[in-house]
């Protein structure tokens, strides 16, 4: 007789949280389904709700967590360094890491573009700007510096969610590029 192994709250609460970034990547805060979630975590649809509650509190944790690894991972990537160095390190564990993980990347996206929503709103200041502080923290640089780091981050986001960071038959793309590059 084959035995189901039992899990834990915690355990099924980070498998709702893949499903659930996959599915609010694919479809956005209001097009996403806890149903196809829940299908997805292999668990009922009232399990969903029971450890999340709504909808939105499942979205603002899925922000939470997204925003909670890339401090982490700027944190290892910065680990021992100062100023530049610090903010090139996490920089390129960013590209790295990030820009080439389309369903983070479109989740990310997601989780702008629904701050029209209060809550959410909140969620995706607080940890956003739970990054700057840190950035400007470890790194000790200039408030120019740091802008320019966070619009460059920016500005490949939206180039990623184009796939225009590699190589690319559009001019203007390249022009950018190059000229982060030559920034740099």
């Amino acid at each position: 007789m084959a035995t189901t192994e039992r899990k834990t709250k915690a355990e099924r609460r980070e498998e709702i949280l893949d499903a659930a970034l996959q599915e609010f990547a694919d479809r956005g805060y209001q097009g996403a389904s806890t149903e196809v979630i829940a299908r997805r975590a292999g668990i009922s649809q009232p399990y969903v709700f029971r450890l999340f509650g709504t909808k939105k509190a499942l979205f603002t944790a899925v922000v939470a967590r997204c925003f909670r690894e890339t401090l982490e991972m700027f944190q290892r990537a910065a680990e021992g360094r100062r100023g530049e160095e610090a903010l090139d390190a996490m920089g390129n564990a960013y590209v790295q890491t990030y820009l080439t993980d389309r369903v983070r990347l479109r989740a990310q996206m997601q989780a702008y573009s629904a701050c029209d929503d209060d809550d959410i709103r909140e969620a995706v200041r607080q940890g956003y700007g739970d990054l700057v502080a840190y950035v400007e923290r470890v790194s000790g640089l200039p408030t120019q510096k740091v802008s320019s780091f966070f619009a460059t981050g920016m500005l490949l986001n939206v180039l990623a969610s184009m796939e225009l960071t590699g190589d690319t038959s559009e001019p203007w793309a390249e022009r950018l590029l190059a000229g982060l590059d030559k920034a740099g």
